[in-house]
């Protein structure tokens, strides 16, 4: 019996000075993790807003980058809505069939398709965005409107980084 207890007691030390030989960032908290759960959270105060007009949040990203943009490219409006190209592809033709949006192909370049929100989209965004602004009043004074800034600033600063097969470059 007294090998076991030892065998499980040694095992136990092992493990912990395994531990204690981790570097910090080893034992850090993932970042990862850490904007997923923020993302959920400030999330699941819009999903229901979104549900009640019947818009999923890819589609809502779509329509108000473009009302606020008028008309891009499919190409440009993937990346400003964090879209991929097939995903968009997809939502064009059924925010189309529903009449919020438009697409043409552009008379200087026959390759490129131009998209452009309807007026049908923009009732949609006219609806959605008084619940929308009422949630991020909520937010503002839950969070505080510096503190919502700053992170905002940080984001935009950590988005910017540039990565090369999965690191960060060094400048």
């Amino acid at each position: 019996m007294q090998n076991k207890t030892d065998g499980g007691a040694g095992q136990s030390a092992e493990r912990e000075a395994t531990q204690s030989k981790q570097t910090p960032r080893d034992r850090r908290r993932s970042l990862a993790i850490g904007l997923l759960r923020a993302r959920e959270a400030v999330m699941s105060h819009f999903r229901p807003i979104l549900a009640a007009h019947d818009v999923t949040e890819q589609q809502w990203r779509v329509i108000r980058i473009l009302c606020e943009a008028g008309q891009l490219d499919a190409t440009e409006l993937a990346d400003k809505a964090s879209i991929l190209a097939p995903s968009l592809t997809r939502m064009i033709r059924s925010l189309e069939e529903r009449g919020f949006i438009t697409k043409h192909k552009d008379d200087a370049d026959g390759r490129r398709v131009l998209l452009q929100i309807t007026p049908a989209g923009k009732a949609i965004v006219e609806d959605v965005m008084p619940e929308s602004l009422k949630v991020y009043a909520d937010i503002d004074a839950r969070f505080g409107v510096e503190r919502v800034e700053q992170l905002l600033d940080m984001l935009e600063e950590l988005a910017s980084l540039k990565l090369e097969n999965g690191a960060i470059e060094e400048e």
